[in-house]
């Protein structure tokens, strides 16, 4: 009998882990309070405060930038829908340059398009995976106006030195904080530190309200901005005794509902805990783990990561087979796990082929090609690992679980070798 699940072995897990996301009591009754009161959008025709939203999208606002530290959030249906507001707000126009990762969800470079903006992009650390500082300046045009750093997976990026690149060349930064609510850097916490920074609560995060995002900022023009670009564009005139229906700039309907609002400040208000929750598990994970020779998770020691999903770097010369046999194996063991993410985002047909209306128009040389970016290149096909489960209402026995399959299989990886 082989001891390997894959070879028909017994499994280390037979139970799923438990589900996600967390729907508690509390979360019920805030949207059946909403239900209760008929008003599920309130973005009305009248003039006056409902015109920025209802009590509570407003009342989610509110928390949601105290909880961060800025004067300003703005809820929004989407963090996609925030990322393309926060392109329009800080001032980027259509034919220039922003510079993103490769590696990250598509609406951080889709975004830019959205505008007829330009996405160039630039390679990642081959550590905690986030922009480089010292190759953006290998991408740099006179065309370049912003910069989009993604915290990846709960793990802030380098933004002492990204703040020191956009400042010597006069660029705007929109802070991607989809996956890392929460999340520090050196004691700030993320979305502070640039000229903006996105959420997203779509129901995989580490706060969810099903769907949407929220754009905050210190600064009240792009705040003003992006209220507008999620209202159709119209200019917003608390004074006005009727809705004039003007129009200033280009917008579409991104707006949140109150039912959304509603889930959202509930879920606000358990976010701490449940990113200490996450930390204590993934730390548990990589003490077991540290002693496998070829399995490498790093942590800034100045960071807060919170950890929207557990990754390490697997390197196959040390442990002896593939990546693709090893998460094969531990899957069959019972175990969510995966090589790599999402393939680096230029080489898909959207840039491979430049198949925007934004390319029309473009004065610059930008070139989507294999090869661009190694680093996301080699991370994606040979050694990034992600864990997705590691998030409550899981428990320590169930990250043992984990551990135990990883090192089943290490231990008896010469039934891969010889398969």
């Amino acid at each position: 009998m082989k001891k390997l699940a894959v070879f028909g072995g017994s499994k280390t897990r037979e139970n799923p882990f438990p589900k996600y996301p967390i729907i508690t009591q509390d979360e019920k009754n805030a949207v059946l309070e909403v239900l209760e009161s008929g008003n599920l959008s309130t973005f009305i025709a009248s003039p006056g405060e409902q015109f920025l939203g209802g009590k509570k999208i407003r009342e989610f606002e509110n928390k949601f930038a105290k909880y961060i530290g800025t004067k300003f959030a703005v809820a929004f249906n989407s963090a996609t829908s925030a990322l393309h507001a926060a392109v329009v707000a800080v001032g980027v126009r259509p034919g220039e340059e922003v510079i993103v990762p490769p590696y990250t969800f598509t609406s951080t470079a889709t975004c830019v398009l959205m505008h007829n903006a330009i996405p160039v992009f630039s390679d990642i650390k081959n550590d905690i995976y986030c922009l480089d500082p010292k190759k953006l300046e290998n991408v740099r045009t006179n065309l370049t106006r912003a910069v989009i750093p993604v915290h990846l997976f709960g793990h802030p990026c380098d933004m002492d030195e990204i703040i020191e690149f956009a400042s010597k060349h006069d660029l705007k930064i929109i802070e991607d904080c989809a996956q890392a609510p929460g999340a520090e850097y050196k004691g700030k916490k993320v979305g502070t530190i640039g000229d903006c920074g996105i959420f997203s609560f779509q129901e995989t995060k580490n706060m969810m309200t099903g769907e949407g995002g929220m754009l905050v900022t210190n600064d009240e023009g792009i705040a003003k901005a992006a209220q507008m670009v999620r209202n159709h564009g119209e200019m917003i005139n608390l004074a006005e005794k009727i809705r004039s229906y003007r129009s200033e700039i280009l917008g579409w309907g991104y707006r949140m509902t109150e039912l959304e609002a509603a889930i959202g400040i509930a879920q606000l208000s358990k976010l701490d805990s449940y990113n200490e929750h996450r930390i204590k598990l993934t730390s548990y994970l990589t003490e077991k783990l540290k002693s496998v020779d070829g399995i490498k998770h790093t942590k800034y020691d100045f960071v807060k990561h919170v950890y929207y999903v557990y990754s390490f770097s697997y390197d196959v010369k040390k442990i002896g087979i593939t990546r693709e046999k090893f998460c094969e194996a531990v899957r069959a063991e019972g175990i969510p796990i995966y090589g790599g993410y999402v393939k680096p985002l230029y080489l898909n047909p959207l840039y491979l082929e430049k198949r925007a209306f934004a390319y029309k128009h473009h004065s610059g040389t930008v070139k989507y090609e294999k090869g661009i970016c190694p680093v996301a290149e080699s991370l994606h096909e040979n050694e990034l690992i992600m864990i997705p489960i590691c998030r409550p209402p899981a428990t320590i026995d169930d990250m043992e679980d984990i551990v135990n399959a990883i090192r089943k299989v290490i231990e008896n990886k010469d039934e891969l070798l010889h398969e």
